[in-house]
């Protein structure tokens, strides 16, 4: 019998469930204030302190790859989108403003 196979069981009431909402403050590319919303509490707490200051590239790098056993993704996954997508936006929008004003970017 392999290793994987003498691991106990988990039920779906031990499995709790991905974040249902990631709060963050982003300065240029640099992250601050994580916080999430549901969760493992205490792996989200280490997230949330391990990933302080970290540039989005870095969190990208570090927390893309994770996922949860079975599941698709992860909460830590979900944080590397989440910061892409943020700062993909706030670039944007700055591009758009220069162009507004007649800037070149």
């Amino acid at each position: 019998m392999s290793q994987a196979q003498n691991r106990p069981a988990i039920t779906p009431e031990q499995i709790e469930r991905i974040s249902s909402e990631i709060r963050f403050d982003i300065d240029g590319n640099v992250i601050h204030n994580i916080q999430f919303k549901d969760g493992c509490s205490g792996n989200l707490r280490a997230v949330s302190t391990l990933c302080e200051g970290m540039t989005v590239e870095e969190i990208e790098e570090k927390l893309g790859p994770v996922r949860c056993s079975r599941k698709r993704t992860s909460c830590a996954h979900q944080l590397s989108l989440a910061v892409r997508e943020a700062y993909n936006a706030v670039q944007a929008a700055e591009a758009a403003a220069a162009k507004g004003k007649g800037e070149t970017v």
